[in-house]
This record gives C-alpha cells, sequence and structure tokens, in this order.
C-alpha cells in the first residue's frame, strides 16, 4: 500500500494576499525611490537595484521549488521501488 502525500494547493486568497503584499512593497518602493531628495543618477540606480533584486528573487524562489519538487519525485521513484521489491519477496522460500 502506498502512502504519498497529499499535494497541497493554495487558496485563492492566498494567492491574493500574496500578490497584494508583493504589489504594494513594489509599490512603496518605487515611490520611496521617486522621491528621494538625490540625483537622477542616484535614484536610476537604485530602481535598477530593486529591479535586479526583484528578478533576483524570483529566480531564487523557483530555482528552490524546483529543487524541492526533484526531491520528491526521486522520494517517490524509491519508495515505489521498495514496495515492489517487499511485494516479490516471500519470506518463506526455501533457499
Amino acid at each position: 500500500m502506498s502512502d504519498t502525500p497529499v499535494k497541497q494547493q493554495n487558496t485563492a486568497a492566498y494567492y491574493f494576499q500574496a500578490v497584494a503584499s508583493f504589489s504594494l512593497a513594489l509599490a512603496a518602493v518605487a515611490i520611496g525611490v521617486y522621491q528621494l531628495e538625490a540625483s537622477a543618477w542616484v535614484r536610476a540606480f537604485l530602481a535598477v537595484a530593486v529591479l535586479y533584486l526583484t528578478t533576483s528573487t524570483f529566480t531564487l524562489a523557483k530555482v528552490v521549488r524546483d529543487r524541492q519538487e526533484a526531491g520528491q519525485i526521486v522520494s517517490r521513484v524509491d519508495q515505489a521501488r521498495l514496495e515492489k521489491l517487499l511485494a516479490e519477496h516471500d519470506p518463506f522460500q526455501k533457499l
């Protein structure tokens, strides 16, 4: 018998909250950089830095998720092999 874990799915409310939080944080930083009393070059540098940090964050999140999913697949394959070996094994077979 297989004891596979149930894949958890996020609710629509959780997804909306995550998107809204990200949007609000990004907008706040963008407004802060725009309102900053500094030269245009300093504001442009900070804007590019925020953009770079944001894209790097998405990339890191994707890599971590992919690594976790790959580990689950390997675990499932190993579990299936073990179950097959146990099903085929007869402890009362004479050697």
